[in-house]
């Protein structure tokens, strides 16, 4: 976006996983609603999620943005990859992480990948073992960064490295 020769600096990127339509019956007929999944990054280890519901499609997205930026993660990146591997179970979703050498690229499919590359992991494997459900994934993918980033911080707190 350009402004008089200026150009805009955007601090985080966005991303909409997915947008779905709700419909809820009322005594005045059916009300349409949607839902908005948007993964938030700064491709430099904090990532967040938001999910949020609005009656037009831009509201959704933009409260949901909002709500992402609430909730960041911050993720501790060894080079381009992560430095452990984690098991993690969000609801019927499971997903594997596992670090993988430089120059290997990103291994993961749909919703996983969106969250890793916002997160700023170049070089990782991802596999999503549970569901379908992209809601249920994201938020998987999202807590098994959280606990690579506690783990992380008690091997530092103890003083191992690596």
């Amino acid at each position: 976006m350009e402004y008089r020769g200026y150009q805009e600096v955007r601090e985080f990127e966005e991303k909409v996983v997915e947008i779905n339509r709700i419909s809820k019956k009322t005594k005045g007929g059916n009300q349409i609603r949607f839902s908005a999944l948007v993964v938030v990054g700064d491709k430099k280890g904090k990532v967040g999620v938001g999910l949020s519901k609005a009656p037009d499609v831009r509201g959704a997205i933009r409260k949901a943005i909002a709500a992402a930026k609430r909730r960041m993660v911050q993720v501790p990146l060894k080079g381009n990859t992560i430095p452990l591997s984690v098991n993690e179970k969000f609801s019927a979703a499971k997903v594997l992480l596992k670090p993988a050498p430089p120059g290997s690229g990103l291994i993961a499919g749909g919703p996983m990948r969106v969250v890793l590359e916002l997160a700023g992991i170049k070089d990782a494997v991802g596999k999503i073992l549970g569901t379908k459900n992209k809601i249920s994934n994201v938020y998987a993918t999202l807590k098994a960064l959280d606990t690579i980033s506690i783990i992380n911080g008690r091997r530092m707190s103890r003083g191992k490295t690596s």
